[in-house]
C-alpha cells in the first residue's frame, strides 16, 4: 500500500515516514503542494496526508482539486492552526478525516488503517454494482437518442410486447432494462435469457425448469427462467437464435400465460412481461420458415430500433466521458482527460462492433496508456485499423474528392440504410424521410440503387 505525505515540516514528515513503514506501507513524503502533487502523478498512492497550511499554498484548495481526478482515493487532513470551520469544509470537499497538531502516532496507524479499508470497500462496490443504475443508463443527447428516450419513456408503463431492432453492442439490453426500470414491475426481477448463449439441447430445461429425474443430471427440481420472472420482465435475448420447438412453447406463454416444467406434466402460470431482441432480419427468417409467423407477430407489437453508433457520432464524447468516468472507479486510477485532439480521433474511428466496441477501447486505453492527459498521437498506437472504403468516417474527413462525389457518396448511403431499414418499401421510406415517393424513387433510379 502507497501512502503519500505532502507536510511541511521536516520532523513531521520523519516521524510519520518512519511509523507508517514500521506498519509495512510504502511511504512517500513532500514539502509543497507543488511537489506533492507532482509525485501524485507517478505515486498513484492509496492514501493521503495532507497539511492544511503549506508554503505556496492551502491544503483545502488542494485537496479540492486532488479530488477532481481522484474521487475515491481517502484524504487525511492534518493541521496545528486550523479551526472547526476549516474542518467542517474539509469533510464536505470529501476529506476522510481531519486531525489536529501535535499528531497522536498511535492515532495516526489507525486513522490510515481505517482509510485503507474504506478504500478497499469502496472499490469492491464499485466493482460490486458494475449492473447498478449507473451502468445502465442510456447516454446520449443526440436526436436520434432522445426519440429513443421518449419512445421507451411512453411504452414503459404498459405490459406491451416488445421487440428490440438492433446490430451487436448498440445496446439492445440496456434498452430492455430501462423500459423495466420505468414500468410498475421494476421492483420486481428483471431475468434475462441469451439463446445463442446456451447449447440448444437445455434450451428448453434452463427457460422452463426441470424436475427431479427428467433427465440424466437432474438431481432435484430447478425452476427455469420463467418462474424466475414471474411479476417481473423476461428479457429473451437473440430470440431468432431459439429453435422452432421452443419458440411453439414460447408462443403459449405469451398467449395463454402457462407452460410446464421438463419432465412434468403440471401446469404452472406466470405473469411476467415479455421483452426480446434480435440482430437478425426476423421477417425474413419468417420467409424462409426459420422463425414462427404468429410469434414475430406476437413479439412485434411495439418495435423499437436500437440506433448503431455511426448514426449517432455526435454522442461520442459523452460515451467516452461516461466510460472515463466508470474505469477510473473501477480500475482504482485517476481519470484520463481526452484533449479536444484525441475526442475528434475518436469520433472519426469507425466501430464496426459499436458502443460494446467503443468501451472496450476505452478499457485498453486505460490498461495499456500511462498518461493522464491525452493527445491523438497518444490513442493512435491502441485504436484498430480504420480501414479504407468500408470506413463511415472517411466520408466525412477524406480530402482527396470533391464535393459532388462525397453528396453523391453520401446519399447513396444514406439512401441506402434508410431503404434496408424499412425492407425496400419505398412508400415507407419516403414518409419516414417527408419525401414525395416519386422524388426518392427517381433519386434511387439516379443513384442506381436496387
Amino acid at each position: 500500500m502507497k501512502i503519500l505525505i505532502i507536510d511541511d515540516e521536516k520532523n513531521i514528515r520523519i516521524s510519520l515516514t518512519n511509523i507508517l513503514e514500521d506498519e509495512g506501507y510504502e511511504v512517500q513524503s513532500y514539502a509543497t503542494i507543488k511537489s506533492g502533487l507532482a509525485g501524485l502523478e507517478e505515486s498513484d498512492p492509496d492514501v493521503i496526508l495532507l497539511d492544511v497550511i503549506l508554503p505556496d499554498g492551502n491544503g483545502i484548495e488542494a485537496l479540492e482539486e486532488i479530488k477532481k481526478t481522484m474521487p475515491q482515493t481517502p484524504i487525511i487532513m492534518i493541521s496545528g492552526n486550523s479551526n472547526i470551520s476549516s474542518a467542517v469544509k474539509a469533510i464536505k470537499l470529501g476529506a476522510f478525516d481531519f486531525l489536529e497538531k501535535p499528531l497522536s502516532l498511535p492515532k495516526i496507524k489507525i486513522t490510515v488503517k481505517k482509510a485503507l479499508d474504506f478504500h478497499a470497500l469502496t472499490l469492491k462496490l464499485i466493482r460490486m454494482q458494475a449492473d447498478s443504475e449507473r451502468a445502465w443508463r442510456m447516454i446520449g443527447q443526440s436526436p436520434v437518442m432522445n426519440e429513443l428516450n421518449k419512445l421507451i419513456s411512453k411504452v414503459a408503463p404498459s405490459n406491451a410486447k416488445i421487440l428490440i431492432y438492433g446490430e451487436s453492442g448498440t445496446g439492445k439490453e440496456l434498452i430492455a432494462r430501462l423500459i423495466h426500470a420505468r414500468s410498475s414491475r421494476k421492483d420486481k426481477t428483471f431475468v434475462k435469457f441469451n439463446s445463442a448463449a446456451i447449447p440448444r439441447e437445455l434450451v428448453e430445461s434452463e427457460l422452463f425448469g426441470f424436475e427431479k429425474g427428467a433427465f440424466t443430471g437432474a438431481t432435484s427440481r430447478k425452476k427455469g427462467k420463467l418462474e424466475e420472472a414471474d411479476g417481473g420482465t423476461l428479457f429473451l435475448d437473440e430470440i431468432g437464435d431459439m429453435e422452432l420447438a421452443s419458440q411453439a412453447k414460447i408462443l403459449r406463454v405469451i398467449q395463454e400465460g402457462e407452460f410446464e416444467r421438463v419432465g412434468s406434466n403440471q401446469t404452472h402460470r406466470i405473469d411476467a412481461r415479455i421483452i426480446a431482441a434480435t440482430n437478425q432480419n426476423l421477417p425474413e427468417m419468417v420467409q424462409k420458415g426459420t422463425f414462427r409467423e404468429d410469434l414475430y407477430y406476437r413479439l412485434n407489437v411495439v418495435p423499437i430500433q436500437s440506433p448503431p453508433l455511426r448514426d449517432r457520432t455526435s454522442d461520442i464524447p459523452l460515451l467516452i466521458n461516461h466510460f472515463a468516468y466508470d474505469l477510473a472507479l473501477e480500475l482504482g486510477t485517476r481519470i484520463k482527460v481526452f484533449q479536444p485532439s484525441a475526442l475528434q480521433k475518436m469520433q472519426r474511428q469507425s466501430y464496426p462492433g459499436n458502443v460494446r466496441e467503443l468501451k472496450n477501447i476505452m478499457e485498453r486505453i486505460y490498461l495499456l496508456c500511462d498518461k493522464e492527459i491525452l493527445e491523438a498521437e497518444d490513442i493512435q498506437p491502441l485504436l484498430p485499423d480504420a480501414g479504407t472504403a468500408t470506413n463511415d468516417a472517411a466520408l466525412f474527413w477524406e480530402e482527396t474528392a470533391s464535393f459532388q462525389d462525397k453528396k453523391r457518396e453520401f446519399e447513396i448511403r444514406y439512401l441506402g440504410r434508410q431503404l434496408e431499414r424499412f425492407g425496400g418499401n419505398i412508400s415507407k421510406t419516403a414518409a419516414a424521410l417527408g419525401l414525395q415517393q416519386s422524388n426518392l424513387s427517381r433519386k434511387i433510379s439516379e443513384l442506381g440503387l436496387k
